[in-house]
């Protein structure tokens, strides 16, 4: 399908979907980012990102990658209690116009207690009756990204990933979901542009429940809602990117981006807020040394909250998320560090991010670098 035709489709399906019920933040695991870069930059990524990261940020950014590239991630919030961890892999195909990506996403909290048989029909507590099961959220991503025609200094891309999800809770609940995702990249010369529509399709996750009957009755005796099938949707989003690089000398370079994400599934605590739409930015920058060292910094997240210097008033002021970064690149590998809050900034829960990138070069590639 033409790559415009598709995203015409994905702009009037919000449309619609900006009417329907979604319940907010589902699959919001998926907002979490991958890479300590992007993390570092605050998210903005969508018109900037070039390499096997783009299948999560902008699947049109793969069009970029030259040569085999694999990235992988792995993070943790509350002191271990819950894993995150991301890898990807990004393969050109014959002729140079067309990649293939593939990414897969956990997010998870393992050895979870399970209480319900804790105490016994008479009324004693056997400690021996508690079991352990996990709780994990996972995504697989396969995308597609084709360079468009240039003309002149402007360059496109295009890119769509076809998303599956799966989502499990012990032996108790299970579901799967479907969604697909789309995106565009234009280069003007020292300009960015990007657009990625994510869930551009709604993304549907039916679940399903499975309990034994003694569980049941465990449940209906603590007055617990015994769940039955249902359908969860995740309404679609559109991230908004705008970069430009700075030469500020013969081996310093400057990156900056901003980007605009765009939600529409109820009202939110945005800078723009409203039942219909809402519109979150994001700010990152880069500066590096010969493409070999990065600083990065970023700011995202911004909120409205009660003032901690003047509670009795109850006075709201707008506080954000920081972010800060670097990374190093020896030859075919590059190693980044993030300094980031994974999870929202209503508590301090700063986390460092190291991530792996690792070019796949034959001979004659390497001896060329």
């Amino acid at each position: 399908m033409n790559p415009y035709r598709l995203l015409l489709c994905g702009t009037l399906l919000l449309s619609v979907a900006a009417g329907a019920q979604f319940r907010k933040y589902s699959n919001e695991f998926l907002n979490i980012g991958v890479g300590a870069r992007g993390l570092a930059m605050g998210g903005a990524q969508v018109a900037s990102v070039n390499d096997g990261t783009a299948g999560y940020w902008n699947p049109a950014g793969l069009a970029h990658v030259e040569h085999a590239n694999i990235n992988a991630m792995h993070a943790e919030y509350f002191s271990g209690i819950g894993k995150f961890d991301y890898a990807s892999l990004a393969l050109p195909m014959q002729g140079g116009k067309r990649v293939l990506g593939f990414t897969a996403l956990r997010f998870g909290v393992d050895d979870i207690p399970n209480t319900l048989f804790l105490v016994e029909p008479d009324g004693t507590i056997n400690y021996n009756n508690i079991r352990s099961f996990s709780s994990a959220d996972y995504a697989f991503l396969f995308s597609l990204a084709q360079k468009l025609k240039d003309r002149g200094n402007r360059k496109m891309q295009f890119g769509v990933n076809a998303k599956i999800i799966h989502r499990s809770v012990g032996s108790f609940a299970k579901a799967w979901g479907f969604g697909i995702d789309a995106g565009l990249q234009m280069q003007l010369k020292k300009w960015r542009f990007g657009v990625a529509g994510r869930d551009i399709t709604t993304t549907f996750n039916t679940w399903s429940f499975k309990f034994s009957e003694r569980e049941k009755e465990a449940l209906y005796l603590t007055n617990n809602d015994i769940p039955v099938r249902s359908t969860e949707l995740t309404a679609p989003r559109v991230v908004l990117g705008a970069g430009r690089e700075f030469a500020l000398g013969k081996k310093v370079g400057l990156l900056a981006e901003a980007n605009l994400d765009l939600t529409f599934d109820g009202q939110r605590n945005t800078v723009i807020s409203s039942k219909s739409i809402n519109v979150d930015p994001r700010i990152g920058l880069e500066a590096n040394i010969n493409k070999v060292v990065y600083l990065r910094a970023g700011i995202n997240n911004f909120q409205r909250a009660l003032s901690d210097k003047d509670t009795m008033n109850q006075k709201k002021v707008w506080i954000y998320q920081p972010s800060l970064g670097a990374g190093f690149r020896l030859q075919n590998v590059r190693i980044d560090y993030a300094f980031t809050n994974l999870a929202n900034q209503s508590s301090a829960l700063y986390t460092h991010v190291f991530s792996l990138q690792l070019d796949l070069l034959n001979d004659k590639k390497r001896k060329s670098r």
